[in-house]
């Protein structure tokens, strides 16, 4: 008779460097226990949230994992004659289903993006982690195993997603999460690279159509003249501005600026987007200060005189990784509240919103002139490719001088 028990537990005797513990699975037989790493890790509070009867969001995707781990360990169990943990051992750990799990892997890779603290970025993956766990339900087994997902599996989790109302630029960046956990699937050995479903002849992942979100520059100099209606608008308005001549500075950029990245005639920053992806080769993008830029910052900066205090407020130093992602969606939420509202006001045909600003930073130099090695260097791009994407068409006018040239007018 099988006297082993099994449980998942929080190993407390030992908080790694951010203040979490090992989930471990728990193997106990004769009064004897061995313990054995999911790879997880988690604080104390996300512990006992992931124990509730009705976790939510991530919280019940680390419950579904921690499930499927134990049940995996008492199948082993029942199918050994005589328990030993050598044999438990062999079994459990000889070509492991659970490495495998397109959820278990994806998962993994949350909690590592997010002991990283790239919070957008493992937010953008549980959205996608979300959307699979609803499609692996419509699958008999319930389970994805990695080498399952073949070109087939894709398109039908497309028609799923399109199915549902989902956008294909929403299906792209999905899929694309889920190529991103694929090839770090091949490089660990987990799966051979013979079942990698995505290229050509293969699996093609759809993308969205570019929508160029550009506005002329009679446009920009309606919203320079306009006159905002209160202060909070006022605001909104000129970090808009701020935004459009800092080479199209997301608003993110905009909150990390820090006294110490203005020098003399110029301000420097390195894209927060960029700045770990392109860490061997970071260049900092360098802006001229225009008698307009500083303005906004005089204004609208909290004029401090200690280097590392951040420009406009909108983060301070004590803030920890949640809180600053908090409060920078919060100004981005309220600076396009703002901006839209003066769009239509202007009675724009579009919804302006601050994307537009990078966009139309890009287009305006475009239209002027400006070569596109220039442009690409000024948004901070590694290839001219990217930044072809940002630019807009030429204006009609543009176009019918061109035109014009073609009869020597």
């Amino acid at each position: 008779m099988i006297t082993a028990s099994t449980a998942i537990i929080l190993d407390k005797r030992f908080k790694n460097k951010n203040g979490k513990y090992s989930v471990k699975l728990r193997i106990t037989n004769n009064r004897v226990q061995k313990h054995y790493s999911t790879g997880y890790h988690l604080s104390e509070e996300e512990w006992m949230a992931s124990q509730q009867d009705n976790p939510r969001r991530e919280n019940k995707e680390h419950k579904l994992v921690f499930s499927q781990i134990e049940a995996k360990a008492l199948g082993v169990i029942k199918t050994l004659d005589a328990f030993s943990f050598e044999l438990f051992e062999k079994k459990f750990f000889q070509n492991p289903e659970s490495r495998k799990d397109l959820l278990v892997l994806m998962q993994q890779y949350i909690d590592k993006l997010k002991s990283e603290n790239r919070l957008t970025t493992a937010e953008s993956f549980r959205s996608a982690l979300r959307s699979f766990v609803a499609f692996s339900k419509t699958l008999k087994s319930g389970k994805v195993i990695i080498n399952q997902v073949t070109p087939q599996w894709l398109q039908k989790y497309e028609t799923f997603m399109i199915d549902k109302g989902s956008s294909i630029t929403t299906v792209g960046i999905y899929l694309r999460n889920l190529r991103a956990v694929f090839n770090l699937a091949i490089e660990e050995g987990i799966i051979d690279s013979s079942f990698y479903p995505f290229g050509k002849r293969k699996y093609q992942i759809p993308a969205g159509q570019n929508l160029k979100k550009a506005l002329t520059l009679a446009d920009i100099q309606k919203i320079i003249k306009y006159k905002p209606e209160s202060k909070a608008e006022g605001k909104a308005r000129d970090l808009w501005i701020f935004s459009y001549l800092c080479n199209g500075a997301n608003i993110k950029d905009i909150a990390l600026l820090q006294y110490k990245n203005i020098n003399g005639s110029s301000l420097t920053f390195i894209r927060a987007k960029t700045a770990r992806s392109t860490r061997g080769q970071m260049k900092p993008i360098k802006v001229m200060l225009l008698p307009e830029i500083t303005a906004i910052i005089e204004k609208w900066g909290t004029n401090s005189n200690n280097p590392d205090d951040y420009v406009f407020g909108i983060i301070s130093q004590p803030d920890n990784p949640a809180e600053r992602l908090a409060k920078i969606r919060q100004a981005t939420k309220t600076i396009n509240k703002y901006i839209g509202r003066i769009g239509s006001e202007l009675q724009f045909d579009v919804k302006l919103t601050t994307y537009y600003a990078r966009h139309s930073f890009a287009t305006v130099l475009k239209r002027s002139g400006a070569p596109i090695e220039f442009i690409s260097e000024s948004l901070g791009h590694k290839d001219l490719k990217t930044t072809e994407n940002y630019l807009d068409s030429f204006e009609d006018d543009a176009k019918l001088n061109f035109q014009k040239k073609l009869l020597g007018l």
